[in-house]
This record gives structure tokens, sequence and C-alpha cells, in this order.
């Protein structure tokens, strides 16, 4: 297939949790012989701080105003367009005229963007008319995130698509003394964690003041507190996690509000500390269970106290709860099992235009 996302970036990770996904299914997608483009606006936040120019099986088109003409061709002569959230130009992609390539919307961000709908909030990746004109409407999050969808903004069709991990880019790492720490959390900061991230992390580092404790990610606001034996580092390269990892004895996992609460949201950052052969610590939400067996593969974390009974563990312990998740991400959360899951999808999606009867 010929395959043309309008997206977020995929060549900045910088604050961009949409770069590490579209990498690993690009890739995914390209050994499997389909032929992916992707259109991204030269925002001056992730030209400034671009980390891969060339994403391996994507062609791109890095674009300063909206290239009307060479979308319209481009979607002329794909089998499929997929516009996700969080895309500048998302609205005038859905505005392209209709063609035969299946028209895809891909929410990485549903409980997010439900949220914003709940305040009255204009949602500028969302077509003013909803989503009722997309032959098929995918999710990050599943659950009762799907049946939102379909009926607060008329998806026809709607599946769920996980995030995923490349095993060629996420594979155990070597400790170095740069990261090593007793826990480790990384990811872009959002209001909606900072409760979690004080519970389970923060304070859990006030308690243990002859540990070190590792936090990577950018945005972080300067009210935000934390004990000397917490180490910043505002940006870590994709290439960087799995030493990062290594050199963990735990890494901790944090979700933003609205998914969790919505469940069925695994962080990507799951499935790639899993790869890595990472001990895993969670806060907890519905439909966790789906993809790692708590106590066995992660270890639930609600309380202060649990983060820090978890940390008390055995080596065998530890390592035996990284191993059981490698396994388990290996076997049904690879790149590659999600891009055979987006084939099977774009096959069983049929153009509007051939729909008896017009709305399914």
């Amino acid at each position: 297939m010929r395959i043309v996302v309008f997206g977020l970036s995929i060549t900045s990770s910088w604050g961009n949790g949409h770069a590490t996904l579209w990498r690993a299914l690009v890739r995914a997608l390209a050994e499997r012989g389909h032929t992916v483009t992707f259109f991204e606006r030269q925002a001056p936040w992730y030209a400034a701080h671009r980390d891969l120019e060339s994403p391996p099986g994507a062609s791109m088109v890095l674009y300063d105003d909206w290239p009307a003409a060479r979308a319209r061709q481009a979607v002329d002569a794909a089998d499929a367009m997929i516009v996700t959230s969080y895309c500048p130009d998302a609205r005038l992609a859905a505005a392209l005229p209709r063609t035969g390539a299946r028209r895809v919307f891909y929410d990485l961000d549903t409980p997010i963007t439900l949220a914003h709908l709940d305040l009255g909030h204009d949602v500028p990746y969302l077509p003013e008319e909803g989503l009722g004109d997309f032959d098929l409407v995918l999710s990050f999050t599943g659950g009762e995130a799907l049946a939102a969808l379909r009926d607060r903004l008329g998806a026809r069709s709607v599946a769920p698509l996980y995030g995923s991990v490349d095993l060629e880019a996420y594979a155990p790492g070597r400790a170095t003394s740069r990261f090593a720490c007793a826990l480790s959390h990384l990811g872009t900061y959002a209001s909606d964690r900072r409760v979690a991230l004080d519970t389970l992390f923060l304070e859990v580092a006030r308690r243990r003041p002859s540990e070190r404790f590792v936090l990577g990610g950018s945005l972080y606001p300067p009210d935000l507190a934390w004990s000397p034996n917490v180490d910043h580092f505002v940006h870590l390269a994709p290439g960087d996690h799995p030493e990062l990892y290594a050199s963990s004895a735990w890494t901790l996992n944090v979700t933003r509000g609205a998914m969790a609460r919505m469940g069925f949201c695994p962080s990507g950052r799951l499935f790639e500390a899993a790869a890595c052969g990472a001990a895993i610590l969670s806060d907890d939400w519905t439909g966790l269970d789906t993809f790692f067996t708590p106590g066995v593969e992660l270890i639930v974390a609600r309380r202060t106290e649990d983060v820090l009974a978890t940390l008390a563990m055995s080596e065998a312990a530890r390592r035996a709860c990284g191993e059981a998740a490698q396994e388990r991400v290996r076997r049904e959360h690879t790149s590659r099992e999600r891009a055979a899951e987006l084939e099977r999808l774009l096959g069983g999606a049929r153009p509007a235009m051939a729909v008896a009867g017009g709305v399914r």
C-alpha cells in the first residue's frame, strides 16, 4: 500500500511522544513492503530540536506553508491517508477532495480530545463536522473511548491501534554511572500527571535521600520542587533510553490523568522499557492487565509506600519482573505486530462512497 500521513512530528521527539510511535510503525510498514509519505509542518520548536532527520521507511515532506497541491497529488496516488491528532493542519488535510484512498483519522490522544470537548474547547485537529467523513477512526486508547468516538464525534467505524516498540531501537542497554539510580521516570511534564508524579516519584526521593533518582523530560515548571538527590535531564533522545533503563533499578510509568480515568491507555514508554528488560512500576488504570500481568510483568503502585516496598524487593525478584515483561512485549507489542494489525484494518475499511445507504 501507499500510505500518506499528516501528523505532528516524526523528526523530533522533544516533548513529543508521537515521534517514537511513528518511527517504529513506519519502519515496520516499510519492512512489509508498504511506502509511507509523512507530511510535517516545520514548527519552530521541533525544527530546533530535530533528532532524526530521515526516519527509516518514511519519505518526508517538510513544509512551512500548507502544500495544498502536493498534498492532493500524494493523496490521489495513495491507497490510504491518515490524519492524526495534534496535526497542525489536520482540518486542511481532512478537507482534501475524496479519492479512492481510504480516509483514516488516528487519535493518539483520545481522552485528551474528549476532555477538551467536555470543557467546550475548540479542538483544532478535529474537523468541525466531526469524524463521520472518515472510513475508519483509530484510537491509541481502547475501552469506552471507542464508544465516545462514535457517539460524540460521529465515527462510523472505530478500532484501537495501541502503541508498540521497535525492537531494533529498544533492546537491553549497558548500565552506566551517567544514569545509575534506584528509580527513573521518563516523560514530558503534564499538569494532570503532577499529583501521581509527586506521590510515586518525588516523595519517594524525599524519603530515600541517600539514593539517586533520575527524571527525564521537558516542560517541567520551575515551581515543581524536588530534593537534591533527583537529577533532571531536560531531554533524552530515544537512543539514550536503553542506557537509562539498564542503569535504573526500577523505572516508573505515570499516565496522564484523562487517559488513566478512561483506561486501556498503554503508554509507548511501557513497551519500550519492557523491551529493554527494565523492571517497571506503573500507576493503575482499567485495562492495564490487558497488556501486562500486574505482580508478574510489572508492579502497580498507588501510594508512596507501594513504591518504597517495591524498591526493597530482592534483586532476583526485580530481574524476574523485567524478564517477564520483556518476553510479553516481544510476543505481543512490537511495531511489527502493530503494522500487521494496521494492514488488516486498512484492508477492511471501505470508502464511504461505496457504502450502500451512505452512513453505516
